[in-house]
């Protein structure tokens, strides 16, 4: 395998209009507020941030819908502002990927704006636009937010594609022209100095709405290894697609490095494990941990020679992850740094959500009216009219909506948040008084420094980043474990996932290091060992020859 840099790195990303306000009396986060945090980042030790969209957006879903791609939303700040960060992260060593939607556009978009014109209209075609099929829709497609995903333009007698919300209308790919902007603009980043792209919703890109095909349709890889031609194949750059359609049999499709294609994507199948199959997100069930180990395990050995993975919990879509699958009561701590362990032990690049990094939780708000997100509001409806009831849906809001990874970042238990001056633009999660950076940052056994250490111990050893990955104790129903082996190094890493204690074998005890682990006196001096609530080791054991393997 071909070393790359980003094999070693580690993903800070950053939701921008939650994370820091850097400018006076203002209620939103912005990319002065950015910059304001970057040695705090460095501290940490991620050497990359993923910014979320700061491109000129009406906000209809939270910058997702960009109306100029070459400008800076004014909430966030001025071309300026973006170059004074893209210096001030090149100053500590940090690079910054940017958000990039090329899916859909905003209904804003001067493209989209001149499309609406007329039928014949040089940028009608950049969109989707298809005839009434008897009268309405054109075939059965659903929006992604709930409804049809079509909309009816009565001045010129044609509906329009949008997976999301209407204010977001597809783009279409199948033009040359269209295609040819797009690669031009992402130019005009990567010359700004980017060091590369996170791409919304990319395998949509090639959809084939009259054959109802959405992801994967057939010319999202030749389309993909055009944008790599003309654009970041140029360059030594990091770009990961957003794949919900992504499987272990096509994922190497898109980050093969002999493809000419991405360099890795997201992939988002252990993260449906608690939805009811076939149904949608907030249609909840308990997950089981080998079904976990399953998933896992298969990405693990589909990529590791032909492709690379994106290894996360969390981010600006998802809710967090020690309040789905930890415990964010009495065992918050254990549980966060449990699931991070299990996690960076992994191969792959390991991205971080701002707030993971403190054991930041989900809000569980009281009301409907505290969740801003479009996605939630319209779900609440639909749902509401399917017969669920009020708490029934909003029992499933609290657990899975977008909304609980958005609350602003909690930076201490000043008024605020420390987060701004002002109030914020969305309501603050009610532990931050005791949960929060600064609280983290002194003390020396907090959530934060056990990532830290996770982080340092990535950029220490070879086999943490390219030892292939062999899963132990696979039908245990309660300890994740797992190894890794590189060059003669074994790694292993052992996991309760759970609150209950339990005990199980390891042979070979007088052979082991322990490198990482979330209580201070965990022992591995017996091959019998006893793990307490969400107990997490990992240590490098020796053996002999006849137990490596590359």
């Amino acid at each position: 395998m071909i070393k790359k840099w980003w094999h070693t790195s580690v993903i800070y990303q950053i939701y921008p209009k939650s994370f820091k306000a850097g400018r006076p009396d203002t209620s939103i986060g912005d990319l002065k507020g950015v910059i304001q945090k970057l040695d705090y980042i460095k501290r940490l030790g991620a050497n990359v941030i993923w910014l979320c969209p700061v491109y000129q957006s009406p906000q209809i879903d939270n910058g997702y819908d960009i109306s100029d791609y070459y400008s800076i939303s004014p909430e966030y700040g001025t071309m300026e502002d973006f170059e004074q960060l893209i210096e001030a992260c090149k100053n500590r060593g940090i690079r910054l990927i940017m958000d990039l939607v090329v899916n859909h556009t905003s209904d804003q978009h001067h493209w989209f704006q001149q499309a609406l014109q007329a039928k014949d209209n040089p940028f009608r075609d950049y969109y989707i636009w298809r005839d009434p099929v008897k009268g309405g829709v054109p075939n059965e497609l659903q929006s992604n937010f709930g409804g049809a995903a079509w909309k009816w333009h009565a001045e010129t007698d044609q509906y329009y594609l949008h997976f999301y919300s209407d204010a977001q209308p597809d783009l279409n790919w199948s033009n040359r022209k269209l295609r040819h902007d797009i690669y031009d603009m992402m130019n005009f980043w990567i010359d700004k100095g980017v060091s590369g792209f996170r791409m919304d919703v990319i395998d949509l890109i090639g959809k084939d709405p009259d054959h109802q095909i959405k992801e994967n349709g057939p010319m999202l890889h030749p389309y993909l290894q055009e944008m790599y031609e003309h654009t970041f194949g140029r360059h030594d750059l990091l770009t990961v697609g957003e794949t919900w359609g992504a499987t272990p049999e096509n994922a190497p499709l898109y980050s093969d490095p002999e493809r000419q294609e991405l360099s890795m994507v997201f992939q988002f199948e252990h993260l449906q494990l608690d939805k009811v199959p076939g149904k949608q997100r907030w249609d909840l069930q308990p997950l089981v941990l080998t079904e976990l180990k399953c998933v896992l395990n298969t990405w693990q050995t589909a990529l590791h020679s032909t492709g690379w993975n994106s290894l996360f919990w969390n981010n600006h879509d998802l809710p967090r992850i020690v309040s789905r699958w930890g415990n964010d009561q009495e065992f918050r701590v254990e549980s966060a740094k449990m699931l991070a362990t299990l996690l960076h032990g992994m191969q792959g690049t390991p991205y971080i959500y701002q707030g993971e990094e403190i054991g930041m939780t989900n809000a569980a708000y009281a009301s409907l009216a505290d969740y801003k997100d479009i996605e939630t509001q319209n779900i609440y409806r639909e749902r509401i009219k399917k017969g669920f009831s009020h708490e029934q849906t909003m029992t499933a809001i609290r657990l899975k909506a977008r909304d609980n990874a958005r609350t602003p970042m909690q930076w201490s238990r000043d008024r605020y948040a420390g987060f701004s001056d002002a109030p914020p633009w969305m309501k603050l999660n009610e532990n931050y008084k005791e949960i929060n950076v600064e609280q983290a940052i002194h003390d020396p056994d907090s959530i934060f420094y056990h990532y830290q250490t996770l982080i340092a111990l990535r950029k220490k050893h070879e086999v943490l980043v390219y030892g292939s990955f062999r899963l132990i104790l696979e039908q245990h129903e309660q300890v994740f474990a797992y190894e890794r082996h590189f060059q003669g190094k074994i790694l292993v890493v052992v996991c309760n996932f759970y609150d209950q204690p339990v005990s199980i074998i390891l042979p070979g005890a007088e052979n082991r290091i322990i490198l990482s682990s979330n209580y201070k006196d965990s022992s591995l001096e017996v091959e019998e060992v006893y793990l307490r609530p969400y107990e997490a080791i990992m240590y490098l054991e020796k053996r002999g020859e006849s137990g490596d393997e590359e």
